[in-house]
């Protein structure tokens, strides 16, 4: 078995690699979208990226497995070694030029969530972590935000833009977290928005359907760096097709207790 932190710089390489790769991509016309299901956009750029990534993490880590929303969305993470790979987390973002996507890649180990990298495709800069590795921007180590005072706390979230039906249910939450926080921000790529919790940026964040590849890897950042990342129903085992709830220890607890009242 390998080294934990040797997986985890497999992971930067191959996520870097394919950073570039989409940076060198311009957005294609809106002829070349091509729509998986309601606003759930694909584009050949997600595909290359994909093929790259698995490509690279398959020849480093000979018999590791790849579990990839593009190639292989319906395959398990089973293995000594495995990866949840999303290439392009915020396709929509990139198609329209708004600088806020990434490239995710985690690394579950014996069936383990061990080791995540989020690289911010637009700003060059990589969010890596494993377990007891802690959590970092580039070389730089991040915490979760000390903040304790909900009224002062700034949160993120994700609309529920493929299940409608939820968007009443989210819309009431919405306003009780408004009504008693400083703000909240929607971008539109859950894997840098779990990143900016890792750093402390956010305070925390929620979204009621989220799948495996758009929050693994940040799932790992954020408890590497002090913090909590649960479903709705307060569950760990996040790496379903459901809800994020996450935060520093204080805030992920508040802003549970309030999602569950509303």
């Amino acid at each position: 078995m390998r080294e934990l932190k040797d997986l985890v710089d497999v992971a930067r390489r191959a996520a870097a690699r394919a950073a570039a790769l989409l940076r060198d991509t311009p957005p294609p016309p809106p002829a070349q979208w091509i729509e998986k299901g309601r606003h759930d956009f694909v584009t050949e750029a997600d595909r290359r990226a994909e093929a790259l990534i698995t490509e690279a993490l398959t020849r480093d880590v000979p018999g590791s497995a790849v579990m990839g929303e593009e190639l292989s969305p319906h395959a398990a993470p089973a293995g000594e070694v495995a990866w949840i790979v999303d290439p392009l987390d915020g396709t929509t973002n990139f198609l329209h030029g708004y600088p806020q996507y990434a490239v995710s890649i985690a690394c579950v180990v014996r069936g383990a969530l061990r080791g995540g990298v989020v690289h911010d495709v637009a700003r060059d800069q990589a969010y890596w972590g494993g377990t007891g590795l802690g959590a970092w921007q580039d070389e730089r180590p991040i915490r979760v935000s000390p903040l304790a005072e909900p009224r002062h706390a700034l949160v993120g979230t994700g609309f529920p833009f493929k299940n409608l039906p939820l968007l009443r249910r989210y819309l009431d939450q919405f306003a009780a977290v408004m009504g008693a926080t400083s703000g909240i921000r929607r971008a539109g790529a859950a894997a840098l928005d779990l990143a900016d919790v890792a750093a402390g940026r956010l305070d925390g964040f929620w979204e009621l359907t989220l799948a495996p590849w758009d929050v693994a890897a940040g799932v790992v950042l954020i408890r590497e760096a002090g913090g909590i990342v649960t479903t709705l129903d307060g569950s760990d085992d996040v790496l379903q097709h459901g809800s994020v709830v996450a935060g520093n220890p204080v805030l992920h607890r508040w802003l549970l207790d309030l999602l569950l009242k509303t």
